[in-house]
């Protein structure tokens, strides 16, 4: 009897089947895994700072996690940066190339691809995140197996002050129960994300712990700012009282010049006096506090993003935006890649190893931002590379192009049937070469002497091949659309040139008389009487051959 397969986790942990349908990690009110969260931020100063950042390094994140959702919540600078980070991220475009041509494996690939169809991705891709702020994210798979397969059917992400780590290392993760014991991540359960923004620790990794500086300094200075312009325009007034003046002499006088910011109007007694005192330099103090704030605020977005300008106003303009969105690019770039390979090892794996069994390789999820791409250069190229022998995968022609392998009893689009088609003879070469050699051989032994009929084309590094008349005059085709190109876009360039030089109409018709002779005109005249002349060709040759 053969034994029976025991799947495993990155970490070593067996799969328990018989709990892949039950959330293991919800939040609970009675237990240890509390929603409820403090408020550490509260009264913040540099050595209650100091004192949750140490504690967080000895694998005790509560009070820290806890001071990076504050900052989110109150910093709306920081939100700001860190949303635009993940957003960037979360609304991508993810593919999936198959693992091979095999058809198990383009099965899978399909596979996953409509499951990445589904609505909430965007979201709990945002969610998972989450770790470029804290430093590490764990998102529950809940299993769906209503239908005997086994499918993620809720990505769920969890509270990380609910996960602690390995002692010896600081870098394991494992669940808190919820009694309070710290046991491993159950096996095929978590998407556990870590994207740092510097090497280490996960607990120090997150960008929460540079922005929580940033922040305090910034409480500090927003609330002086708030007391002064509490009090901006004010002068200050100074009480002051005759000797011998007794307590409830003082108290009043001291109401009295309390009352002049709000009331404007006060009593007292002959005996006593107030003077006004006018500040200087007023206009100073406020660049002060300003100038404080954009600067820290500059260096949180320097963190997050790498750069300023798409969030601060600088000089330079546009062009110092465009070269600081490059920077953002790479950011973005490096993020997309680190989920994908997440995803990967954390979703996809264990996804296809539950429903398939271990496989030497697996699908890949892609995630990247669309590049423009020629796609008809690249369908051109094809035809050209496939028709001289060049063996290209269909499934990666297909990936290129964003194509889905066809399903069983779909409709597809075909080529037209034509008697320029060289045909498969031999069926061991599903290229047609062999089959189109033969039978356009055939052909000019039968038809020589009529004019289009096919001819041998020999190029340079490449074996002699026999085309079909249709062939023939497709290949002229392309010589003079390459040939006529040049031409063309020269005479495109200087008419922009002189466009741009010429201060009215007038004068840009003049430009172009002077510029465009008889040579320059002449070659293009050639060029298209000798495309007239090739399609003229070809409608003889589709008539000859019916």
């Amino acid at each position: 009897m053969a034994a029976k397969l025991i799947l495993t986790d990155r970490w070593g942990n067996p799969v328990e089947r018989q709990t892949l349908t039950k959330e293991v990690a919800a939040p609970t009110i009675s237990g240890v895994r509390s929603p409820l969260s403090g408020y550490p931020g509260d009264g913040l100063n540099p050595v209650r700072l100091a004192n949750i950042l140490r504690a967080a390094d000895q694998g005790d994140p509560v009070e820290y996690l806890e001071l990076a959702e504050t900052i989110e919540e109150r910093d709306p600078h920081f939100l700001g940066v860190i949303g635009t980070r993940k957003r960037a991220i979360s609304q991508l475009d993810i593919t999936v190339e198959p693992a091979s041509d095999a058809a198990l494996d383009v099965k899978i690939a399909d596979m996953v691809r409509d499951w990445l169809k589904r609505e909430e991705l965007q979201q709990e891709v945002f969610h998972i995140l989450d770790c470029i702020s804290k430093g590490y994210s764990a998102t529950e798979i809940v299993w769906d197996t209503s239908e005997s397969q086994y499918m993620p059917g809720k990505l769920i992400w969890r509270d990380p002050r609910h996960f602690r780590f390995e002692r010896q290392d600081l870098s394991t993760p494992r669940l808190l129960e919820e009694g309070g014991q710290e046991v491993p991540l159950p096996a095929f359960r978590f998407i556990f994300a870590d994207i740092p923004a510097k090497s280490g620790l996960p607990l120090r990794s997150g960008l929460s712990r540079v922005a929580a500086w940033g922040w305090m300094f910034k409480a500090f200075t927003a609330r002086d700012w708030a007391i002064f312009t509490q009090t901006y325009g004010q002068p200050l007034r100074v009480g002051k009282w005759a000797p011998g003046a007794s307590e409830e002499d003082k108290a009043t006088l001291f109401r009295a010049v309390a009352n002049i910011a709000g009331d404007c109007a006060a009593i007292i007694p002959d005996t006593m006096s107030i003077d006004f005192v006018e500040t200087k330099s007023v206009g100073a103090s406020i660049d002060l506090y300003e100038k404080r704030i954009a600067h820290l605020d500059q260096q949180i977005s320097k963190a997050v993003l790498g750069q300023t300008a798409t969030t601060d106003a600088i000089a330079g303009g546009h062009a110092v935006g465009q070269e600081h969105r490059l920077v953002q690019e790479d950011i973005e770039t490096a993020d997309a890649m680190a989920l994908a390979a997440i995803l990967n090892r954390d979703l996809i794996r264990p996804w296809i190893q539950l429903e398939h069994g271990p496989q030497k390789r697996y699908p890949r999820l892609k995630i990247a931002r669309p590049k423009a791409e020629d796609l008809k250069l690249i369908a051109d190229s094809l035809d050209v590379l496939v028709r001289n022998g060049v063996e290209i995968e269909e499934a990666e022609a297909r990936a290129r192009f964003g194509w889905a392998q066809p399903k069983p009893g779909a409709r597809l689009l075909r080529p037209v049937s034509s008697g320029n088609q060289p045909a498969t003879t031999d069926p061991t070469d599903p290229s047609g070469r062999k089959g189109g050699i033969e039978a356009s051989s055939a052909k000019i032994k039968g038809g020589a002497g009529r004019s289009g009929g096919d001819v041998a084309l020999q190029q340079e590094g490449v074996s002699t091949a026999i085309f079909s008349g249709g062939y023939q005059i497709g290949a002229l085709a392309e010589r003079l659309g390459a040939e006529a190109q040049p031409v063309v876009v020269a005479m495109i360039e200087q008419i922009e040139a002189m466009l741009g030089a010429a201060g009215s109409l007038e004068e840009f018709r003049a430009m172009l008389e002077e510029g465009f002779g008889q040579a320059e005109t002449q070659r293009l005249a050639n060029r298209l009487a000798a495309a007239m002349l090739s399609a003229e060709f070809a409608g003889r040759e589709d008539a000859l051959d019916g």
